[in-house]
């Protein structure tokens, strides 16, 4: 007989939530944003029971579909789902779920973010572009690189310096970028690396750099966040595409 969690699995509900973050992954593979079968998304289910959808071990992301994506809890047993899970993905999501509430959690290597935590400022200026701008204000950055998340004390810690941003930034590391629904937490993924991006490319030409104000960023910002629609739309988007 199927138990409590294997029948949540197969709620209307969650199967939307694994769908959604299956395509969030390929979309991410799409983008260049993956490397190799590493790195972790995770949607928690709605029900606040401390479970978590996450992608399994050893798929590449652009082949994960719904029926791959995994269900944990917090102490990393699998409820449900047919692959074992990657411990750095349990350790680092499990704490920012728990710690920072967070419904969405993604995790990249991504190249140009991942350049920018090798920098002094170790994260992007969200002054520079416009694409930058729709992040001021939103960022952290922990400039603490203690090696692989093998333990959850690292996870913890990694949550805790998030001071409750939707993005962090981790010194030598790479990103992670949070947000309370799929679609907009991949379009926030998807532009903090256009972003940092840009402003790679604009150092790379060695003249000094121009920032707006911080009030037009915050401007910038708020703008964005007022209206979310694009995100929606985006998302929508990759899901015929891909």
């Amino acid at each position: 007989m199927p138990n409590q969690h294997t029948k949540d699995f197969a709620s209307e509900a969650v199967s939307q939530l694994r769908a959604d973050l299956a395509l969030a992954l390929r979309a991410a593979a799409f983008h260049g944003l993956a490397e190799g079968v590493c790195n972790h998304f995770s949607v928690e289910l709605p029900d606040q029971s401390g479970r978590f959808l996450l992608n399994p071990r050893g798929l590449l992301w652009e082949e994960v579909q719904a029926d791959d994506i995994v269900l944990i809890d917090v102490h990393g047993n699998i409820l449900a789902g047919r692959h074992a899970v990657e411990p750095t993905a349990m350790y680092i999501h499990a704490a920012i779920h728990r710690i920072a509430k967070k419904a969405c959690v993604l995790h990249t290597h991504m190249p140009y973010a991942t350049a920018l935590t090798l920098t002094p400022q170790r994260m992007l200026d969200t002054c520079l572009s416009q694409n930058a701008m729709r992040f001021h204000g939103r960022t952290a950055a922990d400039a603490h690189y203690n090696g692989l998340a093998l333990d959850s004390a690292e996870g913890e810690r990694i949550a805790h310096a998030m001071q409750g941003a939707d993005v962090v930034f981790l010194g030598n590391h790479g990103v992670v970028v949070c947000a309370q629904r799929m679609d907009y937490a991949y379009d926030d993924l998807y532009y903090l690396e256009r972003a940092c991006c840009v402003q790679v490319l604009a150092q790379s030409t060695g003249q000094h750099l121009a920032p707006a104000s911080p009030a037009i960023a915050q401007k910038v910002m708020e703008q964005t966040l007022s209206e979310r629609l694009q995100s929606e739309l985006f998302f929508a988007a990759l899901g015929r595409k891909l």
